[in-house]
């Protein structure tokens, strides 16, 4: 069995094939010139990089090899402080705590002595003014009975009342 395929079709069959071909050269000549710009342009930030952000590199890499036993020697300083601060604090607050507790029992004290005094004032004020009180009125009380006496006498050397009243004498 065979084929009769005209020549013409093989002929037209080759040539799309070739032109083909010939638009795959070109599309990756294409590519070929867009890679190698795209290298060249890698190439210049790649230099660049070298010679701007390699030192910079370099020189934080020193930096941080310069500042990192610093560092650790003053972490290690602030865990120290931290510590220390803690137990002075608890040794402050127990001072403080004392010191609250001792002048609590002093105020306690000073408050029974004020207490005590305003107590003995009290019973002292009390104890005088009885004392005075009492003798005044007993000679507050003399001094009315002298005055009462001494009324008596004088209306005897005058008239009697009775006699003055007239009718009306009880």
């Amino acid at each position: 069995m065979q084929h009769d395929i005209p020549a013409w079709v093989y002929i037209v069959f080759t040539a799309v094939t070739a032109a083909g071909v010939a638009m795959q050269a070109l599309v990756l000549l294409g590519m070929l010139i867009a890679v190698k710009k795209a290298m060249a342009r890698v190439d210049e930030v790649t230099k660049q990089a070298q010679e701007h952000a390699l030192p910079a590199l370099a020189t934080a890499r020193h930096l941080l090899d310069e500042v990192s036993p610093k560092l650790k020697v003053a972490a290690q300083n602030v865990l120290e402080v931290s510590h220390t601060l803690k137990h002075e604090s608890t040794h402050v607050s127990g001072a403080v705590d004392e010191l609250l507790k001792k002048a609590e029992v002093q105020v306690d004290r000073v408050d029974e002595m004020v207490t005590g005094t305003l107590n003995s004032i009290a019973y002292a004020t009390s104890t005088v003014q009885k004392a005075v009180s009492t003798p005044m009125r007993q000679v507050g009380a003399v001094l009315s009975g002298l005055r009462a006496g001494l009324d008596v006498l004088r209306s005897k050397d005058r008239n009697s009342h009775a006699g003055a009243d007239g009718d009306h004498f009880v």
